[in-house]
C-alpha cells in the first residue's frame, strides 16, 4: 500500500506530461472497481456523494465531505482528488483552515471553486476569488506543500455566466495565486479549451466531460489538456440505470428493465478477487 506521501507523489508526477482520465467515484465498491479497471487516479464527486447520501447538490456538510474522503482515501491505492466544492466557507481563513482539514484526509490533490451559493450573484467578486484560492494554497505549504492545488471557475459552469475571457482571467490569476492546475467546468468547443491551455500554459488543466460531446480523449490530449474528469458522470448513469429499471416496475408492473442489470457472478467474482489482492497488502 503506498503512502500518503507516495501518493502525492505519483499524482504531481502525472500532470507534468500527456493526458490522463481521472474518474469519480462516489462510494467504496465503485472507488475499488475504477481501481481494478487500471485507472491512475481517482476524484471525488460532491453531486454524486451528495445523491448517495439523498441530498441535493452543494448540501453536504463539510464534516460529511472530510469523512467522505477519508473513506475514499482508504478504499483505493490510488491518488485521490477531493472535490472540496468552494471550501465550505466564504472567508479565505475559513477557506485555508477547511484545506487543512482535508489535508489531513490524505487526499492527493484538491480543488477550490469560486461559486458562491448565491444565484443573484454566483461568482465571487475577482479580488476575493484569487484571496481564497491563495489561502488556499498557503494552508497547503503549511502542511508539508504536497498536495496538488486545483484553482477551478464556474462561468461556465454552475454559475451560468459563460465569458471566455473572464474565465481565462481568472484561472490565470488562480495560477499565479498558487494553483497547480486550472479548471474550468462547461467549457466544451475546442476553440474554448486551446484558449484556456495556451493561456494558463505551463499549467496543466483539467476538463471535465460528464456526457458525450463528440470529443474523445485523444481529441482533448491533442488540445493540450492535461487531465479529463468525469465529474458526477458515472454516478448519473449508475443513477440512470436503477431508474430505468425500477420504473417499469411501478408503472406497468413489467421486470424488462432489469435485462440490463450487471453480472451477480461478474460483480460477486471480481468484488472477491479484490478482498484476496488487498489481504496480501
Amino acid at each position: 500500500m503506498p503512502t500518503v506521501t507516495d501518493k502525492r507523489r505519483i499524482f504531481h508526477d502525472l500532470h507534468k506530461s500527456g493526458c490522463f482520465v481521472i474518474p469519480n467515484p462516489w462510494d467504496i465498491g465503485s472507488a475499488r472497481y475504477l481501481q481494478r479497471l487500471g485507472f491512475k487516479a481517482l476524484a471525488t464527486t460532491s453531486v454524486g456523494f451528495a445523491f448517495q447520501q439523498a441530498h441535493p447538490d452543494h448540501t453536504i456538510s463539510r464534516d460529511m465531505t472530510l469523512a467522505h474522503l477519508r473513506t475514499i482515501v482508504a478504499a483505493t491505492d490510488l491518488p485521490v482528488n477531493a472535490d472540496f466544492e468552494g471550501g465550505f466557507a466564504h472567508d479565505p481563513a475559513g477557506v485555508a483552515e477547511n484545506v487543512r482539514l482535508a489535508v489531513e484526509t490524505g487526499v492527493a490533490g484538491l480543488s477550490i471553486e469560486d461559486l458562491t451559493g448565491d444565484k443573484a450573484k454566483p461568482l465571487y467578486d475577482f479580488d476575493h476569488a484569487v484571496a481564497r484560492v491563495r489561502s488556499a494554497r498557503q494552508a497547503i505549504d503549511r502542511t508539508g506543500g504536497d498536495t496538488l492545488l486545483v484553482g477551478r471557475s464556474e462561468g461556465f459552469g454552475q454559475a451560468g455566466a459563460p465569458d471566455l475571457d473572464e474565465t481565462i482571467r481568472r484561472l490565470k490569476a488562480y495560477a499565479a495565486a498558487g494553483a497547480d492546475c486550472l479548471y474550468a467546468p462547461g467549457v466544451k468547443t475546442q476553440e474554448q479549451i486551446a484558449a484556456i491551455v495556451t493561456a494558463v500554459a505551463p499549467k496543466p488543466v483539467n476538463m471535465v466531460i460528464g456526457a458525450p460531446i463528440g470529443l474523445t480523449v485523444a481529441d482533448v490530449a491533442a488540445l493540450g489538456v492535461r487531465r479529463i474528469s468525469l465529474g458526477c458522470g458515472l454516478a448519473r448513469a449508475a443513477w440512470g440505470g436503477f431508474m430505468r429499471a425500477v420504473k417499469p416496475i411501478v408503472e406497468d408492473g413489467k421486470f424488462e428493465g432489469l435485462a440490463e442489470a450487471a453480472s451477480w457472478a461478474e460483480l460477486n467474482s471480481l468484488f472477491a478477487e479484490d478482498r484476496k489482492a488487498r489481504a496480501k497488502t
